[in-house]
């Protein structure tokens, strides 16, 4: 998974002739799983799932190339046999994401959860998950493990979904968790963007500092 956040990184890295890039890694990671939900994608639609400029998409996609990840004909930008098997990649460690709605453990209005599989012995007690979703503008962020078939907070035993099983559902039907699963959860109160691209720089972050065990 190092070598894969290590080209991830690569993507993002100011080229001799370019201008100061306007996207980062959680980009990236957005644009992979965009381009693995279609055989073609077009830069209007990664202008506005990524909400980055035309510019920048095009920088985005010839960085792409570069990787030899993607390419591009009229139809649009697809991924290439490589770019298949990286996102095959990342996607056995992040399989699954969802948005919830507001509840006790996500108090924003837009809440945008992403699972790690097998990532919950790894982490301690969530504040750095939640400092690297802020960095991106969420308003906080939560982690839970899932341990004995509850989730739990890093550290705890306690099902704190016990009397919220709605939001439970709806993360056990999104998320599929299994035992020692981590779920991180970035908030947002006016943009369901921002919950999302803060949830994925904390995603990045994580599997870029920790092991799993």
């Amino acid at each position: 998974m190092h070598n894969h956040l290590k080209t991830l990184q690569n993507i993002v890295t100011r080229k001799r002739t370019s201008r100061i890039l306007t996207f980062s890694t959680p980009h990236v990671f957005k644009a992979l799983h965009v381009m693995h939900g279609q055989k073609y994608t077009s830069r209007q639609a990664f202008c506005k799932e990524l909400r980055i400029g035309e510019g920048a998409v095009r920088t985005l996609i010839l960085h792409l190339k570069q990787e030899r990840l993607a390419d591009s004909i009229r139809a649009g930008t697809f991924l290439t046999t490589k770019g298949m098997r990286f996102v095959k990649k990342i996607l056995d460690v992040v399989p699954y994401q969802c948005s919830i709605v507001q509840c006790d453990i996500a108090q924003e209005r837009y809440n945008h959860a992403i699972l790690l599989r097998d990532y919950a012995s790894s982490v301690s007690n969530g504040m750095e998950q939640r400092d690297y979703s802020i960095m991106y503008g969420a308003k906080g962020a939560t982690t839970l493990s899932f341990e004995n078939g509850k989730f739990v907070f890093p550290g705890d035993v306690r099902d704190c979904l016990k009397d919220d099983s709605q939001t439970k559902k709806v993360l056990m039907e999104n998320l599929r968790p299994e035992e020692n699963d981590l779920v991180i959860i970035a908030s947002s109160d006016d943009d369901p963007f921002v919950a999302e691209i803060s949830a994925i720089n904390s995603v990045l972050w994580t599997l870029a500092t920790h092991e799993r065990h």
